[in-house]
């Protein structure tokens, strides 16, 4: 794998600016808070590679059932020829999509856009092994920023998965729908993974596993603050904590300082104090009712066309057609 055979549109020098600014506003606010795409280095990206195959972390499981009963349908109803995957990971559920695709014949292009450089390298790689004469064109970009610039021509199915578009608030979410539709044309694709609400003792469960997995993935933004910008964060004495907000209906990570604490952070100018008790809010993961998600498509300019759920109605996958 060469460097040449991926698209770079974020820099290290970049990235470390966008890290700077996230963190200087984040962490000087009055509830502080840091953004959960900065989990996603190369330990980090792992790590969520780990907590998929978690017994208590269902989604993964639920959207590939969805997925492996319904690829060969969405290859037949989208024609695709270009298949993209935002924040691609491994790859590892594209590929009942990709079996659809190269079977009804329609496939000509993989394009994976993912943060992490170095886990969108070994997923490319993979792919390319796995499947002899695609044209893989891999991504390293934020798919809040870089959308306009990929590659692949039409028809495109854009795949979305894993419950991520759960990560956004509310108004973001709508921002990010409405970018996602301005990159198509009239009667291209997208795919959405989207967790649903369920009981709260088995969302909690999902994000605070008992092997403590989830735990050093929400520690791990902490360490890329450190090796990014020269912070002195100790990530092992903040504590993991999952918590239920019923009335947004979304799970909140956070960690929490157990004790008094001063973080030096040099590459952002700055040091940070921690009171007893205080929280850094790592991640939202919003659960989504099937009207609900059918109606922030619509806002954004895709119609519905199709809606599915693995057999325990725990996750739901929408194929939406963007409208004229």
């Amino acid at each position: 794998m060469t460097e040449s055979e991926l698209d770079i549109h974020r820099s290290a020098t970049e990235i470390a600016e966008a890290l700077r600014a996230d963190v200087r506003e984040g962490l000087s606010a009055e509830q502080k808070w840091l953004p959960s795409k900065w989990f996603y280095d190369a330990a980090g990206s792992r790590l969520f590679e780990d907590i998929t195959a978690l017994p208590e972390y269902y989604p993964t499981r639920a959207e590939r059932e969805v997925l492996a009963r319904e690829a060969a349908g969405i290859a037949k109803i989208t024609g695709a020829h270009t298949l993209v995957e935002l924040g691609s990971g491994s790859s590892e559920k594209t590929r009942l999509l990709l079996d659809g695709l190269r079977d009804h014949g329609s496939l000509r292009t993989f394009v994976p856009l993912d943060v992490s450089e170095a886990a969108l390298a070994e997923a490319v790689e993979a792919i390319q092994a796995g499947y002899p004469g695609l044209d893989v064109r891999g991504v390293v970009g934020d798919f809040t920023e870089h959308l306009g610039l990929l590659p692949g021509e039409p028809p495109r199915l854009v795949a979305f998965l894993g419950g991520t578009i759960g990560n956004f608030l509310p108004a973001d979410r709508g921002k990010f729908l409405r970018s996602v539709r301005d990159v198509l044309a009239a009667g291209e694709w997208f795919l959405l993974g989207t967790d649903l609400v369920k009981d709260p003792e088995t969302l909690v469960r999902a994000y605070d596993d008992s092997a403590g997995v989830t735990a050093e993935f929400n520690r791990n933004v902490l360490r890329v603050v450190n090796e990014v910008l020269g912070a002195n964060f100790d990530p092992d004495s903040f504590e993991h904590v999952a918590h239920w907000d019923a009335r947004n209906e979304w799970i909140e990570m956070r960690l929490r300082a157990p004790e008094p604490m001063r973080v030096s952070i040099p590459g952002a100018g700055m040091e940070v104090s921690f009171e007893p008790g205080e929280h850094i809010r790592t991640e939202i993961s919003a659960k989504f009712r099937r009207d609900g998600v059918t109606a922030e498509l619509a806002d954004a300019g895709f119609e519905v066309e199709h809606w599915w759920t693995d057999a325990a109605g725990r996750f739901g996958v929408s194929l939406a057609r963007a409208m004229s």
